[in-house]
Parts: C-alpha cells; sequence; structure tokens
C-alpha cells in the first residue's frame, strides 16, 4: 500500500522507523537525514519542534536496523539496493613499500615494550608490593561481627 493512500491511524501504528523504509522504497533514490524525518512529521502530522526533539534518536535508529543504509554522502538508501562486495583500493608500488616500512616501525615498536614488560610472566613478583603487605592480617568475619 502507497504512504499517501494511507491514513493517519495507520501511520501512527507504523514506527518511524517503518514509515522511513516505505519513504526509501516508494522514492527509489537516497535521502538525507533531516529530509527524510521531515516527511515522517509531515505524514504523521507532528508539531515542527518534534524534529529538534527527535532527530538524533531517528538517526540512531537508522544506524542500527540493518535494513538501511548510510552512503559516503551522508544520505540513506536501503541496503538491499547494494551489493556487499568489498571495494578494491588500487595501490601503487611506492604506496605499497610505504605501508610495509610503517608497519615494521610498529612491529619494532611493539617488541620494545614486550622487553620492558614482565608483569606477564606467572612468577613475576613486585617486591614492593610484598613489602607494603606484611603488615595486614587476616580476619574472618566472625572477628570482623565481634568488633563491631
Amino acid at each position: 500500500m502507497s504512504l499517501k493512500k494511507m491514513k493517519k491511524e495507520e501511520l501512527e501504528l507504523l514506527s518511524n522507523k517503518d514509515i522511513a523504509y516505505m519513504i526509501l522504497e516508494e522514492r527509489k533514490r537516497t535521502i538525507n537525514t533531516a529530509d527524510l524525518f521531515k516527511k515522517i512529521i509531515d505524514l504523521l502530522e507532528l508539531p515542527e519542534s518534534t524534529f529538534e526533539k527527535k532527530i538524533a534518536d531517528f538517526y540512531t535508529a537508522l544506524s542500527t536496523d540493518k535494513r538501511f543504509i548510510l552512503l559516503d554522502d551522508g544520505r540513506w538508501d536501503l541496503r538491499n539496493r547494494h551489493s556487499s562486495e568489498k571495494r578494491v583500493k588500487y595501490h601503487d608500488e611506492d604506496e605499497d613499500d610505504e605501508d610495509e616500512e610503517e608497519e615494521e616501525e610498529v612491529v619494532e615498536e611493539e617488541i620494545e615494550e614486550d622487553e620492558f614488560d614482565d608483569t606477564d610472566d606467572d612468577n613475576y613478583q613486585d617486591d614492593d608490593t610484598n613489602e607494603d603487605l606484611k603488615d595486614l592480617v587476616v580476619i574472618d568475619e566472625d572477628e570482623l561481627e565481634l568488633e563491631e
């Protein structure tokens, strides 16, 4: 059924996401968040103040709904209109050499940090910690209740 043919009462039973889906389905082209939400407000005959109060919630709802996709140009579309193939960006050899050098530097930095990090060793004991704990006494619950 077309949105234009639906009564206001029928539209009010739908979520904003469902109405957005129907709008995008009928339009067959992308739309930005603000314009999409304004169309919903108009269809539901809501006050203009609703826009500012609810636009963030609407954006979050679309972001978390797998039926929608936010495109690079900041416009929404239906995910089923877009392939899920990964895009491969062509790199020339100079860029690849730079990337490899950066990766080598990162690996070297991680190795240097690991050399000084003895906390992963199971037998590691910090002498300062033991010194701080030497005066502590373990008290069971019964003794604790007696002191109170």
